[in-house]
This record gives structure tokens, sequence and C-alpha cells, in this order.
């Protein structure tokens, strides 16, 4: 006998059972059959260990499976430890917005959002929010919407201005610290001053990101121990450069994934 995991379920099979055989002992209606984190359309034998999902299109699974089946698509072993991560976001702006909402589809197990604003119309060409969350605070715009995309997460919105007198009860318990101001003095203030209280905490920011430029031209430098700013250093927004959704969510992709690198790598980022 060897284990399998099914739909996140430990299952016992006898050696050399196939992948279709499995499908056809516990799901024979699925027509997604997912192995290790990649669709097949071909039979193979099983190992131990292996990780097998499977989805009927149009079915709606129950509260209970559906988070396996929402990360059928990760790479073994990803999602357990994202689970255990704690990542705080400081504006919730275009970059904000969309690392929580990839962060979320990611399954790291505590996000806190922070900002102080509300959505309105300008915001829309860039940030993940919606015509009908118009004038709603940003924090519960964006906690809303996370939940529809995640249900599985602790969420902590927390709607506030980031000052020197808050950061510390801020980003006290978290692992990961996100810069995503639009403003560089806020930018500094943060990065500045969670340095001093969080030294051994990893700090992600972002300077560069405005404009329509080639997004190769993003990049991600570190600086000092284990601060690390995305961007291309050179296109600030400014009257005449504007900031869009193009190379505003790569970039902001970019920050979240050194994220779930270092919650994934045991806080070994490179």
């Amino acid at each position: 006998m060897i284990m399998v995991f099914v739909n996140e379920k430990p299952t016992k099979v006898v050696e050399n059972t196939t992948l279709f055989q499995l499908r056809d002992n516990i799901k024979p209606d699925a027509d997604i059959v997912i192995l290790n984190g990649h669709i097949m359309n071909k039979d193979v034998t099983l190992n131990n260990n292996d990780n097998v999902v499977l989805i009927k299109r149009g079915e709606i699974p129950s509260f209970d499976e559906l988070e396996a089946l929402m990360i059928a698509r990760h790479t073994p072993g990803i999602h357990k430890k994202l689970k255990k991560g704690r990542v705080a976001i400081a504006g919730l702006g275009g970059l904000g917005s969309n690392i929580a909402t990839s962060l979320a589809r990611m399954g790291v197990g505590f996000l806190r959002l922070i900002d102080f604003d509300v959505v309105e119309p300008s915001n829309l060409n860039r940030q993940y929010y919606f015509i009908d969350q118009i004038g709603r605070k940003k924090t519960d715009a964006l906690l809303e919407t996370l939940k529809r995309i995640n249900p599985y997460i602790t969420y902590d919105p927390v709607d506030c201005f980031v000052n020197e007198n808050n950061i510390k009860e801020l980003f006290h318990d978290v692992d990961v610290i996100i810069e995503a101001f639009d403003k560089a003095e806020t930018k500094a203030l943060l990065i500045k001053n969670c340095l001093q209280l969080f030294p051994d905490k990893l700090i992600i920011g972002a300077s560069g990101v405005a404009g329509i430029y080639d997004t190769s031209l993003l990049k991600v430098e570190k600086l000092g121990k284990n601060v690390y700013i995305v961007g291309d250093f050179v296109n600030e927004a400014k009257p005449g450069e504007g900031l869009m959704a193009t190379r505003v969510t790569v970039a902001a992709n970019m920050q979240a994934n050194i994220a779930v690198r270092y919650l994934v790598n045991d806080k070994n980022v490179f």
C-alpha cells in the first residue's frame, strides 16, 4: 500500500494504482484530474505522497471541501507553509489592493489591511475596487472582495493613517511588512521606523512604477539585511506621468511574490 492525498485527504491505495483508476474508484464523474498541481490528460502510476485533486466542472463543492480544490494548482507543500504566514500591507491603493488580492489567492493565513482612504473614481484604473464600491472605506471594500476570493483567511482591516506613534502596534505581530504607499515621504517614514523597531522582519517596498515603460525595467534591489524594493527607481508618478494598471500590478505582484518566497523558503528570500 502507498499513501496519496485526494482533495487533501490521506488515502491508502494499492501499489501500482494509476491516476485514472483512483478517479474511477472515488469520483468517476470528475472531468478535471490534477496531479501535484498539474492537470493530467493521460494516465500515470501513482507514487507515495502524490497529491490528487478531482473536480467536476460546474459542481459547487461544500465549504469544507472548497479550500482543497482552490489550491489544486499550487505546487505541493506550498499551501501549508503559507497558511502559517502573517503579512501586513500598508496602503491599499494600486500596489496594496493588488498585493492583497494575490496573497489571498495564494492562501496566506493572516492579512492585515491598513488604509485610511475611501474608494473614488480615479482609483479604478489600477486598484482592485469596483464602481459600486465608490465612496466606501478601502478597508471595508477590499475586505468584502477578499472574502469572496478566499474566505479561509483571517483578515484584519485597520482604518487608520500610519504614523510614528502607531507603527509598533500595527506591525509587531507579523512576519512580513509590505509598504504600498504613494508618497515618498510616507514610504521613507515607514521603512525607517520599521528597521529600527523590527530589525529582523522582512520589509518590502516599491519605488518607480509609473508610466507604461517596459516592465522588464522593474527589478528587485536589496537594501541592507532584510529590505527589498521593487521598481525601476526612476519613473515616479508626476504630472504627465500617471499610474496605470499594467505596470502597477506587475510591481505589486513582484512584491507579493517576494513575500510568498520568504514565507515558503524558511525565511530565505534569495
